[in-house]
């Protein structure tokens, strides 16, 4: 018997492919991603983790606390803890019961100092207290995702890592920068188009241009340094925008409950009771 020959799927018409090149998010060239670059490293020369830490291990437990929570909630947290515990064998000496005291203010507290607790132990069992600068032995500890991992990567060793956080995810899709539906896919398309002079700290401009500039409900892109080449549609001008008059909705009156008829002929055939008149007897 002949091989079957697999048949090439059609090519889509002109008409298709205009269409379909319509419906793709717009994407950044990557001479106006290196200007992107430029102006965020001209607005901050010299960005960083705004988490307060000592050494790498304090920056690791520093990051598992923040999930969900905001850095100034850590930062307040952690500046006592880490005055008693700032390494494995001292978090492993603390204990739970006594950790949870110190970061009972963080959201999600009870498994994040589970969690702490138990990457603790495998530091110190494993490695000897120290922290593992390979992504795939960090992303093995306990509350240790990818995130983390590139961070820690990033800010305690020096390695030009992409730590995609809500504020990276939506810059990077607004702007034009990279877009995808999951931070992975945000974090390949970034490696793709950051020029590798700007790639070591690219994280932290993103960051921080999207907590204070590009923020989530109302960008101030009235103050944002790329604002001609971002390619968001929906700009904000940071002029107030006229409200809306109250409109007064016109009252409408309820029509009364109709009488019943049989009501009304039943009353009107009821007789009228007669006064009762007696006469009195005159005295004699």
């Amino acid at each position: 018997m002949g091989k079957t020959r697999r048949r090439r799927p059609a090519l889509p018409t002109p008409r298709a492919a205009l269409s379909l090149a319509r419906a793709m998010p717009k994407q950044l060239s990557r001479a106006d991603a290196k200007t992107l670059f430029a102006r965020l490293a001209e607005a901050r020369p010299h960005p960083t983790t705004e988490l307060e830490y000592k050494n790498p291990f304090t920056l690791l437990v520093a990051v598992v606390l923040s999930a969900q929570a905001t850095d100034a909630g850590v930062n307040k947290a952690t500046k006592a803890l880490f005055a008693v515990a700032d390494t494995p064998e001292k978090m492993l000496a603390l204990g739970e019961d006594k950790l949870g005291g110190y970061v009972k203010t963080i959201g999600l507290w009870r498994g994040k100092t589970k969690n702490v607790i138990a990457l603790s132990k495998i530091l110190v069992d494993q490695y000897g207290g120290d922290i593992p600068r390979e992504r795939a032995a960090l992303e093995q500890l306990p509350g240790v995702g990818r995130k983390t991992a590139n961070v820690v990567l990033n800010v305690a060793f020096g390695e030009p890592t992409i730590a995609v956080d809500t504020h990276i995810f939506r810059v990077a899709n607004r702007t034009g920068l990279a877009h995808g539906k999951t931070p992975l896919e945000v974090e390949l398309g970034l490696e793709k188009i950051v020029p590798a002079e700007y790639l070591q700290h690219a994280h932290h401009w993103l960051i921080l241009h999207g907590r204070y500039v590009c923020k989530a409900r109302k960008p101030e892109c009235w103050l944002c340094p790329v604002a001609d080449i971002c390619l968001y549609t929906e700009k904000e001008t940071g002029e107030q925008k006229p409200a809306k008059p109250a409109v007064k909705k016109p009252t409408v009156k309820l029509a009364g409950k109709p009488k019943l008829r049989a009501a009304s002929a039943k009353k009107a055939a009821k007789p009228a009771k007669k006064k009762s008149t007696k006469k009195g007897t005159a005295k004699k």
